[in-house]
């Protein structure tokens, strides 16, 4: 099985390699990962101890940031190393502060693996969320590093809980993990009924994040001037789907702000957006106090500040709900932001647990998205009775990184 696995990882490779003269974040992948072995020789110091963290992508840095920040504070004397996946979140986080050295993580090969661990020697590993690459693992376990999984969530249907041949290779790559930090009971249950018993639920580090964020928001006075007494939507991270029913909205609504941060920022992207839409439209970057409140819609051409205009909203709107899967939903709600998104929202604890309490609305259709935001903006005491819960919410479930801590302090 390690052998077909090994070559699937070479067949992803040649895949990316084949997308590269049409797509950019392919070229990315490729030329962020090539002579990593040169730069990993000139920027490790011999001797010195590192910890390693490993995000797939952004939303998984943004969840292990708080965990990144306190063992640098618990762990003085070792030096932080954090890799990413995919070009979105190392592109967007390579001169990140916190840790001292940030790479792309070399494909799953065991060549690669092996010297990979050769160079870097780490002395404990955490990986975050979905990150399971199973040569990573088995190579650590032989060397005897601790691994933990932090923020995990498991589903019933995952690959790893399948009672076939690939299920059960997987779950032995698994029992070489030597802790798990889940966010919910479900995910215990569903590791214990495969005999893994080393788990702890933690909750989701992800609250901590979004706590800290509140806490530190930029002030971006202009945005009062933008919203000029009326209610503000705010949608962020928006694909084309979300966008068609956000515009249809925007055209027909009277007395109405508007801020649309795509996921997307390209001038392409912008362009889309901007064409369709009868408003009064202006850009972020072209944004002044003297021509702010004359603009019903403001697009947002940059990235990094969608979670400090959040505190300036009413409503939030987040997208990806009708592709795989919604974007961060905690960062509106812990401003206390109703949020509105797509159907394809299970996968996510969060977005099931404030549908349930009320402060999520998951829309499918144009009339569903029209009757949610007209009774969101005609009713503001219901509106501030959401933000309450919302905030709440995101209150009473952190600590996790607090947990995850005194845990691997104590392993």
């Amino acid at each position: 099985m390690r052998t077909l696995y090994t070559i699937g990882i070479l067949l992803y490779k040649l895949l990316i390699l084949l997308a590269v003269p049409f797509n950019p974040k392919a070229r990315l992948f490729i030329r962020g990962r090539r002579h990593w072995k040169k730069t990993l020789a000139e920027k490790i110091i011999p001797g010195q101890p590192y910890i390693w963290f490993h995000c797939a992508s952004l939303g998984e840095f943004e969840q292990g940031r708080p965990v990144i920040e306190k063992a640098k504070k618990e762990w003085p004397s070792c030096k932080i190393m954090l890799t990413f996946f995919s070009p979105s979140g190392f592109e967007v986080r390579k001169n990140y502060d916190g840790a001292d050295i940030i790479t792309y993580l070399p494909l799953d090969t065991p060549s690669n693996v092996t010297a990979f661990y050769d160079r870097v020697q780490p002395v404990k590993i955490f990986f975050v969320k979905y990150e399971f690459w199973v040569h990573y693992i088995l190579e650590a376990w032989r060397r005897q590093i601790p691994v933990y999984i932090i923020s995990a969530i498991f589903r019933p249907d995952q690959l790893f809980f399948r009672n076939n041949i690939v299920g059960r290779w997987y779950q032995k790559t698994l029992r070489r993990i030597d802790h798990f930090f889940v966010q919910n009971k479900e995910s215990e249950r569903l590791l214990q009924q495969i005999q893994l018993t080393h788990c702890t639920v933690s909750g989701d580090t992800r609250f901590d994040r979004v706590y800290e964020i509140a806490s530190e928001a930029r002030q971006i006075p202009v945005l009062n001037l933008f919203k000029d007494g009326k209610p503000l939507v705010i949608a962020g991270s928006t694909w084309p789907p979300d966008e068609e029913l956000l515009i249809r909205f925007i055209n027909q609504s009277e007395e109405v702000k508007f801020i649309l941060a795509p996921h997307e920022v390209s001038e392409s992207s912008i362009k889309r957006i901007k064409n369709p839409v009868s408003k009064t439209v202006a850009l972020f970057s072209e944004l002044s106090d003297s021509n702010a409140a004359h603009a019903d819609v403001l697009l947002i051409d940059s990235v990094g500040l969608l979670s400090s205009m959040y505190q300036y909203g009413d409503i939030s709107y987040v997208g990806g709900g009708f592709g795989v899967g919604i974007h961060n939903i905690l960062e509106a709600a812990t401003f206390g932001l109703p949020v509105i998104f797509g159907p394809n929202f299970n996968k996510f604890k969060e977005a099931k647990d404030l549908v349930a309490l009320g402060g999520a609305f998951p829309v499918a259709t144009y009339e569903e998205l029209e009757r949610i935001l007209s009774t969101l903006l005609q009713n503001s005491e219901k509106r501030c009775r959401l933000s309450d819960l919302l905030i709440n919410y995101v209150n009473q479930n952190r600590g996790a990184t607090r947990i995850i801590i005194k845990k691997t302090l104590k392993l």
